[in-house]
């Protein structure tokens, strides 16, 4: 492995669902103490900033530090594990799979499972399995060896699924792309700036709770005060069986993204024209995506104060809100390339012209 993929191994095996962000907190302050001013709000969120020209604009680079996941809401007195969902889970994902439940005394590994299919009736077969009726099991035969184990209510729980790198040269797959990706093109942008030069003040910000309403990303925005926002995301590729191309036409390998539109945000227009002329200088594609039924940190962040010009930019990934998802190196690269030089552009004069 290079230093890039050791790089993303070590954030998106960390652990860190919504409320319990530390360990990612931690990650993102060792790489970047050395070069950047570290700070953190009331909330948990992670702000690393870097002064290139303390007189420019605050230019805030978002990722969200939170993975969906679960935490422990009660333990049977037979031992099993019932949750309530950190985030968005697709119930047919869930069966099945390792989890490890983040207890006081340590770590304790189990498995999500429900009635066994040996003992459905066959119009119940055919029906999905809800969370509501799946447990996890610890291998305890009563409440009080669970409880031995150090297992409370609010635990939090965290999918077991290791980063790896695939058969096809550059190819990923991890739990947490969503968003540890964000959080990474955070710290590497901020160190390339750092390192090249850049006329704002720049920020690294690991915000939490994004996955249960954006929550980390309003008080991040009250700390910091940005003049503008840049959102750093995943997206939903689709290029994938059953999806047809005017529900999604963003595919691995297209480069990186920009979302035109989504639930809660319309990009801020001249910067969303800014974004679109630095990669044509660049010589490099760009994909454009809308989420109607979905939101990022921008949703708070382009809200704050008097309003903050905001745009999303992503790299396409399958398989998101799952254990395991699907990206390319070359579109996180190429989205790292794209954020830097934006950035770089970001002076007092441009970002005054953004207004609409």
């Amino acid at each position: 492995m290079d230093k890039r993929e050791e790089f993303l191994k070590e954030i998106t095996e960390a652990s860190g669902v919504p409320g319990y962000e530390s360990e990612v907190r931690g990650i993102m302050r060792r790489h970047l103490e050395a070069i950047a001013e570290i700070q953190q709000d009331k909330m948990g969120s992670f702000i690393g900033k870097h002064v290139g020209d303390d007189q420019g604009p605050r230019v805030m680079l978002a990722g969200h530090m939170d993975e969906i996941g679960f935490m422990v809401r009660l333990v049977t007195k037979e031992g099993f594990v019932k949750f309530v969902q950190l985030g968005g889970w697709w119930d047919q994902v869930l069966l099945g799979h390792r989890v490890v439940i983040k207890t006081s005394n340590g770590d304790v590994v189990g498995v999500l499972g429900a009635k066994p299919p040996h003992l459905l009736a066959d119009e119940e077969r055919k029906k999905i399995v809800e969370k509501k009726d799946m447990y996890i099991d610890v291998g305890a035969s009563s409440e009080e060896e669970a409880r031995e184990m150090g297992i409370r209510p609010g635990d939090p729980i965290i999918p077991v699924s290791n980063f790896e790198v695939m058969s096809k040269p550059g190819c990923y797959l991890s739990k947490a792309f969503d968003n540890r990706v964000g959080c990474a093109l955070a710290v590497e942008a901020v160190r390339a700036l750092a390192s090249e030069g850049h006329p704002n003040v720049v920020y690294a910000v690991g915000t939490v709770q994004e996955e249960v309403g954006t929550r980390g990303a309003k008080t991040s925005a009250f700390a910091i005060n940005p003049d503008v926002g840049i959102v750093l995301e995943v997206d939903i590729a689709g290029d994938v069986p059953g999806i047809k191309p005017e529900e999604s036409a963003i595919k691995l390998g297209g480069g990186p993204t920009m979302l035109v539109y989504d639930a809660r945000m319309i990009p801020n227009l001249k910067l969303r024209d800014l974004v679109i002329a630095t990669a044509e200088e660049l010589e490099m594609d760009l994909q454009f995506s809308a989420m109607p039924g979905g939101a990022t940190d921008g949703a708070q962040i382009h809200l704050h104060n008097e309003g903050v010009p905001t745009v999303v930019i992503g790299v396409p990934t399958r398989h998101i809100h799952s254990h395991n998802a699907i990206l390319l190196r070359e579109d996180y690269d190429q989205a790292l390339k794209l954020v830097v030089a934006l950035v770089k552009k970001l002076d007092a004069g441009t970002v005054a012209g953004l207004t609409p």
